[in-house]
């Protein structure tokens, strides 16, 4: 075994992932200029700075033995379980576009679902690391899978936060598939996960709202369907080779967060359909290799972790572009590595570490 060594190509793919993400949202950022330029000196310190600590996050988890995680999992779940307890105080909870998925503590702002994401994967990699061939039974690989969701379920949809939700309940099935989960288990599982979301539907008028402007978005392109109208725009005049770097029309009072939800029309927009290409083009080699990583790991609970982790980041960032594609309803998940956020850079760096310090365990070919 090579304990020395982090995986070479899926560092690569890491760093030519934050390197574009940074250059994309860099120009995309220049949008907010023509529209308040106090606001787009602190969004970019805040990017830089999530940047910087995204790094230092990704070398202290790759050099943190991952075995360390299994034995803390629990704790490790409670801990991001309590951080989200923290919305419902009043005095810690940062209310923005109708929802409060925001914790102010004065001098800093974060995401606490950012960490529940990794916790919950870490938490049941552990746990379906332990059953071995028990995790195709119904009570000790559904049963615990329905009770965690349900109380992730809970706190998330508390936050108006379904499209957390749907990732990671569908990184789970995928994790208890990939660990020897039954097919009429997994099946029983996407039914009722697919009840669920059609009731979350009728119940919230803004996520009703999201799908009926997805059915038809030009009913009301000057409303509901102004976004992805936008998008449409900005993506389709790109053309093939992009208008050039920093030279997106629609960043500048069309697109709706051209640094959020909208940022990969910018990208698309300034380089084109080929310039998108690589950039999905890095995605999956990002998880092409954190999956040889898992496969060649020395034991089920990293091959399981790794996994994980890039199913995770590889669903939540197709979701965004699929969504400015018009292929899916808005899901106002970030394109991780490039949109605005600084807990998801950091997190999402940090995660990559992990898979990075597991890729130091392999077994020999």
């Amino acid at each position: 075994m090579d304990k020395l060594k982090i995986d070479k190509v899926y560092l690569a793919s890491i760093i030519l992932l934050a390197v574009t993400g940074f250059f994309i949202f860099s120009s995309a950022s220049l949008g907010l200029l023509a529209r308040n330029g106090a606001s787009f000196q602190s969004v970019a310190l805040n990017q830089s700075i999530g940047l910087f600590l995204g790094i230092v996050a990704f070398y202290v988890m790759s050099r943190l033995n991952y075995k360390f995680l299994r034995k803390n999992a629990f704790y490790i779940l409670i801990g991001a379980i309590f951080i989200n307890l923290l919305l419902f105080i009043p005095a810690f909870s940062l209310n923005h576009g109708g929802a409060s998925r925001w914790i102010d503590l004065g001098f800093i702002t974060f995401q606490p679902s950012e960490f529940l994401k990794i916790a919950f994967i870490i938490y049941f990699a552990a746990w379906l690391s332990g059953l071995k061939e028990k995790v195709g039974t119904f009570k000790f690989g559904i049963i615990p899978y329905i009770v965690i969701i349900s109380i992730l379920g809970i706190l998330l949809l508390a936050q108006s936060d379904t499209d957390t939700l749907v990732v990671i309940a569908t990184t789970g099935i995928i994790m208890l598939f990939i660990s020897g989960g039954k097919i009429k288990h997994i099946l029983l599982l996407i039914l009722v996960g697919l009840i669920v979301i059609s009731s979350v539907v009728y119940l919230r008028p803004y996520v009703r709202q999201r799908v009926m402007t997805f059915i038809n978005g030009a009913s009301d392109s000057q409303g509901a369907g102004y976004q992805i109208q936008q998008s449409l725009i900005a993506i389709g005049s790109g053309q093939i080779v992009g208008r050039g770097f920093g030279q997106s029309v629609q960043k500048f009072n069309y697109l709706p967060e051209p640094i959020g939800d909208s940022v990969f029309a910018v990208g698309a927009e300034e380089f084109g359909f080929l310039g998108s290409l690589v950039l999905i083009g890095l995605f999956l080699l990002f998880f092409i290799r954190s999956m040889k990583i898992s496969m060649k790991s020395i034991d089920s609970f990293g091959g399981l972790t790794a996994i994980g982790i890039a199913i995770l980041i590889l669903i939540e960032s197709f979701m965004n572009i699929s969504s400015m594609l018009g292929l899916i309803p808005l899901s106002g998940m970030p394109l991780l590595f490039v949109s605005h956020g600084g807990t998801a850079l950091i997190i999402t760096l940090g995660a990559a570490g992990i898979i990075a310090n597991i890729s130091k365990y392999q077994k020999h070919e």
